[in-house]
């Protein structure tokens, strides 16, 4: 776009401003001017009606400069806005013929709406400037900008404030125009307020003190998109082998995939809007992070006294339960193991080691003051879904230690942000079906050859509908709060 250089910018740039046309001009004015002063001399000096004419023009030009003033003011010498192409600046209103302010919408305080949007715009001067001016023509402002550097241009988002009435449609229109391509544009909310490196150290934060919360991390660090950690191929020798994931990692345009530190991969899928080679560097980063600190889970606990006073502990647990978790196994019923793993009774410790590493979700346990464990509760990430699972030991049912575990769960989803969570079991399972009415949220049952699946829908108001023994309780490194 070729843009006039103002005499104001030239002087600034200390090149010189010649105005030889407006000289020109000048001059010819000023000999005109003595042409006229002259023959006016001789007509009133030599005329015989020379005196009677000089008076004549005191008088006119008198009147003329009273009307002048009389008309300037009463009428102002600002043009009319429809006369020019102005617009009123954000946030004035524009003045009526009476002086007051002229009716009209208020884009700063009127209804707003808030935006995320990425484009491609091509890699040179006044791209980025052209997709400003086409946003500032529609009175959307801009929050923040980040930009993806790419081979062939650059990604950038934005988090936009829009009037409420424009559409999203409305502003890839207007973006289109102005030389953007691949245009995406979902709604955000007050989360997305807070800048990109605040949000990344949060992150890294939350990593760092749980390996549980990893597959939390980069769906937060990257949208809404499907995380899936495969373990580690097993060898023939009874190992096992790292998956066919290269140490620095593989970006496939809406696919990549990361080597995980114990060995197997994580692969994040997000369909709607490729990965930036930044976005790449940033999940890689996380990872990097995990595998440097190593398996960690916090180690605080929560002490409960049950109704007929017996004391039990609920803490996190992990792969290091591995023992005391397959001793629970052997204390259950074949019907108990049953229901909760809906297959063969000997299946269920090859199971253990997965459901309790941190990889792949979060898991409770349910411990007496001999430090037997009798209860287990998994929150399992199960690709962009979340499972929930209980077990509780024979002699432990019935005392209130699932819905314990289970509200402990769902208050731990809400806190992650998942929509909902979805429980299997069988139909028969009544205690299973009360626990899961008990939360008090809405509730989808689907039911299938005497498998059942609940699943309970979830919300930023969920929490406050959890029994209260869920709420304002402080388990682990978090509190569990709307």
């Amino acid at each position: 776009m070729t843009r006039k250089v103002s005499d104001v910018t030239r002087a600034k740039n200390g090149r010189p401003v010649h105005h030889w046309r407006r000289d020109v001009v000048e001059l010819a004015a000023l000999f005109t001017a003595v042409a006229v002063a002259d023959a006016v001399a001789n007509l009133v000096g030599h005329g015989p009606d020379g005196p009677a004419l000089l008076v004549a023009s005191a008088v006119v030009l008198i009147a003329t400069a009273t009307f002048h003033t009389w008309w300037s003011r009463r009428h102002g010498h600002a043009p009319p806005t429809s006369d020019t192409d102005a617009r009123p600046l954000p946030g004035k209103q524009q003045a009526g013929p009476s002086g007051r302010p002229a009716a009209g919408p208020d884009p700063v305080t009127g209804a707003s709406t808030l935006w995320r949007m990425r484009t491609t715009v091509k890699d040179e001067p006044g791209s980025l400037a052209a997709l400003c001016v086409a946003l500032a023509g529609q009175r959307v402002d801009i929050l923040s900008l980040q930009t993806h550097p790419l081979a062939d241009g650059t990604v950038d988002e934005f988090l936009l404030r829009a009037p409420a009435e424009l559409a999203g449609s409305g502003i890839t229109r207007e973006v289109a125009l102005a030389g953007g391509s691949d245009t995406w544009i979902e709604r955000a909310d007050a989360h997305d307020l807070v800048d990109a490196p605040t949000r990344v150290l949060g992150l890294a934060t939350r990593t760092a003190l749980d390996a549980a919360e990893l597959p939390l991390a980069l769906r937060q660090l990257l949208g809404r998109c499907t995380i899936r950690s495969l373990p580690a191929k097993p060898a023939a020798g009874g190992g096992r082998v790292p998956q066919d994931v290269p140490v620095e990692g593989v970006l496939e345009n809406t696919v990549m995939r990361l080597r995980a530190p114990e060995g197997g991969a994580i692969t994040v899928e997000r369909p709607y809007l490729p990965f930036t080679p930044t976005e790449f560097a940033r999940a890689r980063a996380l990872v990097e992070l995990d595998a440097r600190l190593g398996p960690r889970v916090p180690r605080s606990q929560d002490v409960l006294t049950l109704p007929e006073g017996n004391a039990i502990t609920v803490r996190r647990a992990d792969t290091g339960d591995l023992e005391a978790a397959s001793a629970m196994h052997e204390r259950c019923s074949a019907r108990t193991l049953g229901m909760r793993y809906h297959g063969p009774v000997g299946d269920a410790d090859r199971y253990l080691n997965h459901l309790l590493s941190p990889r792949f979700g979060r898991t409770l346990a349910v411990q007496t003051p001999s430090g037997r464990i009798v209860g287990l509760g998994h929150l399992l990430w199960d690709g962009d879904e979340t499972e929930v699972a209980l077990l509780v030991e024979d002699a432990w049912q019935r005392r209130g230690i699932g819905a314990e575990l289970l509200g402990r769960l769902v208050a731990m989803a809400v806190e992650a942000g998942c929509a909902s969570v979805y429980a299997v079991t069988q139909s028969s399972n009544t205690g299973m079906v009360a626990a899961m009415r008990g939360l008090g949220l809405p509730l989808d049952y689907q039911i299938e050859e005497g498998t059942l699946v609940i699943t309970a829908r979830l919300d930023a108001s969920s929490a406050g509908a959890l029994p209260p023994y869920t709420q304002d309780r402080e388990f682990g490194e978090e509190i569990v709060r709307d």
